[in-house]
């Protein structure tokens, strides 16, 4: 009797299929996250002023809800902190200093 031998293949390329988004879902997309990052730097812009003398170049984790925000020197802890309290909320992180981003390009 032959042994039937079962023939694995590689599956090559994406598993899932790309999403097909018409051009008026993109803009919708695009303005629905500029909206929330603008919300969050309206809090960011209040609490800067207090926050850059003692705690210059740590990161702040905007909830721009409830207005709430987290801070700490890491970014990835920052947002943790915020994801312990708001584990299903989205949140934007900004680095405490003149400019509110870290690094130059």
């Amino acid at each position: 009797m032959t042994e039937t031998k079962l023939n694995s293949s590689i599956r090559r390329g994406r598993i899932f299929p790309e999403i097909q988004w018409t051009e008026a879902q993109k803009k919708e997309w695009k303005s629905e996250r500029q909206a929330f990052a603008q919300r969050c730097k309206l809090i960011f812009e209040q609490v800067q002023p207090q926050l850059i003398k003692n705690h210059y170049n740590w990161y702040i984790a905007v909830e721009p809800d409830s207005g709430e925000y987290f801070l700490d020197r890491d970014a990835i802890l920052a947002a943790q902190k915020a994801h312990e309290k708001y584990p299903n909320l989205r949140l934007h992180v900004f680095c405490l200093n003149n400019t509110g981003v870290c690094g130059a390009i």
